[in-house]
């Protein structure tokens, strides 16, 4: 059985990585790489760290694109290569416009998709956009769904779809941050420094700068605190960050290899971020974390007690950063919370429901947290 597994963002490579390692371990399974390069250079580095080598690049990124030129490029491009290969599966990770539009082609020519990542919802279909949206609709199309947690799974069950194969897995997150080594932290550390990472399109304009005034009056407000900012290339957060963003103890830096940015993870004493991958490799890593978002599709990280959502309230967010700098005890109890995420066997639990689909193998039993 050939099975086509599609990437286009480094989060979905970092995910996608373990389940291809695992698909290529099970006898009866051909298992190909597409990369849509939707983000080139993070997918070539996240690639690169796992040693994938894509069996067909698309090569879609361009400069200044939107949502649905990316859309429409993937499935221009995606659809001849479906039809000369004609693969028995197509799997698709979260909620990207790569893996949107990857699984609307399959299922346009009756090709069964699996998703891995399956059932996160927001509920709302404006935040994220176009993330939410593109999540449900894999949802509807896939033949095959892999939650990662409890409350993902019930999501999928309230929804009721007919002829769905569902198995709990564990977040694939948790596998790739076993196999990833840590890389070397640029610069020394500070005292007390604070890992950024801010993006969404959900905060672009005002919200950004407002939330990067706090920062601003934080850094001065605490002599001994340190802001250490991986900075998307989004040209408008980065203009906008090196405008407003001037103060020693801010460092503002190139988007990271991931072994670079996980030492810079593993070394902060928390994190503010509005990044749902980052939320998760928090959690996994021991780091407490503010949610810098209005609603999270990752509830887990709030019932652990790991995080706080503090939205795009600035005051919010200047309490809870003095609180977790104050208070010794607090970060010690949101850092030190049960994985909500799983055990690192979650590619092995979706090569296992691939592999049953076909009639290969037990359907394997649900992780359990």
């Amino acid at each position: 059985m050939k099975i086509l597994v599609v990437m286009g963002t480094r989060p979905e490579a970092i995910k996608l990585a373990p389940v291809v390692d695992a698909l290529r371990r099970r006898k009866g399974l051909r298992t190909y790489v597409c990369a849509t390069a939707q983000h080139r250079e993070l997918l070539d580095q996240a690639l690169a760290l796992f040693g994938l080598k894509p069996d067909f690049d698309l090569d879609l990124m361009r400069a200044g694109q939107t949502p649905g030129a990316v859309a429409g490029r993937v499935t221009r491009s995606l659809g001849p290569l479906l039809g000369r290969l004609r693969p028995d599966m197509v799997v698709v990770q979260g909620d990207t416009t790569t893996a949107a539009a990857a699984a609307l082609c399959a299922a346009r020519r009756g090709i069964p998709v699996a998703h891995v990542e399956a059932g996160l919802r927001s509920f709302d279909f404006a935040d994220p956009c176009p993330e939410e949206l593109n999540r449900v609709l894999i949802d509807s199309i896939a033949s095959l769904a892999f939650p990662p947690t409890p409350a993902a799974r019930a999501n999928l069950a309230r929804e009721k779809p007919g002829g769905r194969l569902v198995i709990m897995t564990g977040n694939t997150v948790v596998d790739a941050l076993r196999s990833a080594e840590g890389g070397k932290a640029p610069g020394r550390r500070p005292s007390r420094e604070v890992l950024i990472t801010l993006h969404r399109r959900e905060i672009h304009g005002k919200p950004l700068r407002r939330i990067y005034k706090t920062l601003l009056e934080l850094v001065r407000r605490h002599e001994n605190l340190s802001f250490v900012y991986p900075v998307h290339p989004n040209p408008l957060i980065l203009k906008t960050a090196k405008r407003l963003l001037r103060h020693p103890r801010i460092r503002l830096l190139a988007p990271q290899p991931y072994p670079d940015f996980l030492a810079l993870l593993k070394r902060c004493l928390f994190v503010v971020t509005d990044s749902g991958g980052v939320q998760e490799e928090a959690v996994c890593l021991g780091k407490p974390v503010l949610v810098v978002r209005e609603k999270t599709e990752r509830p887990e990280v709030l019932s652990s007690g790991a995080g706080r959502l503090v939205g795009l309230d600035p005051q919010k967010l200047s309490f809870w950063t003095g609180r977790l700098l104050k208070d010794a005890a607090l970060r010690r109890r949101m850092s030190r919370v049960r994985n909500p995420y799983g055990d690192g066997r979650a590619s092995r639990r979706v090569a296992a429901g691939i592999a049953h689909w076909f009639g290969a193998g037990p359907k394997p039993g649900d992780w359990e947290p």
